[in-house]
């Protein structure tokens, strides 16, 4: 519990109203708009990955162009959701503490649901094409495999090995970019460079998936052995994600112990003279500073109210990134009484 503030005058304030319940987010976004967010960049990460079937033609490849689009999509919805848009994304960042265990089953629903409506559009303006006849056969390119069958015929034991490691890899990038002080261009680009590179080692081996709620997609409207190999494109980006959070969080490098105790006093570091007003998406407190009228110590209040504290916890998150802290589970902007 904070300590009852102190007058400029002296003479203690009467508590706050602030003070006696949790304070509340100025832009707060809730788990639906967050969910809808995550539903929007997964819908634009999946629908890149029609450039696989056009990279024929020219332009971008299949794995830059998904890189392109994470980037993209990280910083037009990061600051909502936190710029998941990929079940295993959002696994490794629960495991690490990062996101609610409440909110991951509504993420990767959301998820899902996006990435099915960008092949169902792609199953649209294939089915409106005269020349185009059997469009199981299309989006057979974009499902993921393994085996003699698919592609370079790596084993089913190689597919599983390297969509573990591939995932993991992308998860600990994604928690160690979008920590606390890295702007959110600089987070989106590692993670879009990330995905590109680690799609273009696994494209040839087993059609690229690091991303469930992809290849959920893709399988369904491809039918056949894509469905029936289906279970490995979930349980080794499960796997993985699993193994990068868990590590990320024994070893503390994406939640520091103020962000996991529900003890904390999180405005320790708070003058006793100001009261925090709010706490927005990015974890940026506005500060408000508390001065009775008539109040005075020989020191104007104004001049005090004026001069900034180097060490209040407003400067010290003014740097915070989009993605620190991205929903109620364990933000740590987010005070308790």
């Amino acid at each position: 519990m904070n300590p009852e503030p102190i007058s400029a005058g002296g003479a203690r304030a009467a508590e706050p109203a602030a003070h006696t319940a949790p304070r509340k987010r100025l832009h707060s976004y809730g788990l639906l708009g967050r969910s809808v967010a995550e539903g929007v960049g997964s819908f634009l990460l999946v629908f890149a990955t029609a450039v696989a079937i056009f990279s024929g033609t020219g332009g971008v490849s299949s794995p830059l162009g998904v890189g392109l689009a994470a980037a993209a999509a990280m910083v037009a919805f990061g600051y909502v959701s936190g710029g998941h848009f990929n079940p295993a994304i959002s696994l490794g960042s629960a495991a690490a503490g990062r996101t609610s265990w409440k909110a991951l089953p509504v993420y990767v629903v959301a998820q899902l649901i996006g990435a099915l409506l960008a092949y169902l559009i792609l199953w649209v303006l294939f089915q409106g094409h005269p020349e185009l006849t059997d469009t199981r056969q299309i989006f057979s390119v974009l499902a993921n495999g393994y085996g003699t069958d698919y592609q370079l015929g790596f084993p089913l034991a190689s597919a599983l090995l390297a969509e573990v490691v591939a995932t993991a890899l992308l998860v600990a990038v994604f928690l160690g970019a979008t920590v606390r002080r890295i702007p959110a261009v600089s987070a989106a680009f590692a993670v879009g460079v990330t995905y590109a590179v680690l799609l273009s080692i696994l494209s040839p081996m087993t059609g690229g998936s690091l991303n469930p709620a992809r290849s959920t997609a893709a399988a369904i409207f491809a039918g056949g052995e894509s469905l029936e190999q289906l279970w490995l494109f979930w349980a080794a980006p499960v796997l993985g994600a699993l193994i990068a959070g868990l590590i990320y969080r024994s070893t503390d490098l994406s939640v520091s112990d103020a962000q996991r105790g529900d003890d904390t006093d999180e405005d320790a570091d708070l003058p006793a003279d100001t009261d925090a007003g709010g706490v927005d998406d990015a974890g940026v407190e506005e500060v408000k500073t508390q001065h009775p009228a008539g109040a005075g110590t020989g020191t104007s209040a104004g001049a005090s109210a004026a001069a900034p504290n180097p060490m209040s916890r407003e400067n010290k998150d003014d740097a915070r990134g989009f993605f620190d802290g991205d929903d109620d589970g364990g933000r740590p902007g987010t005070a308790r009484h």
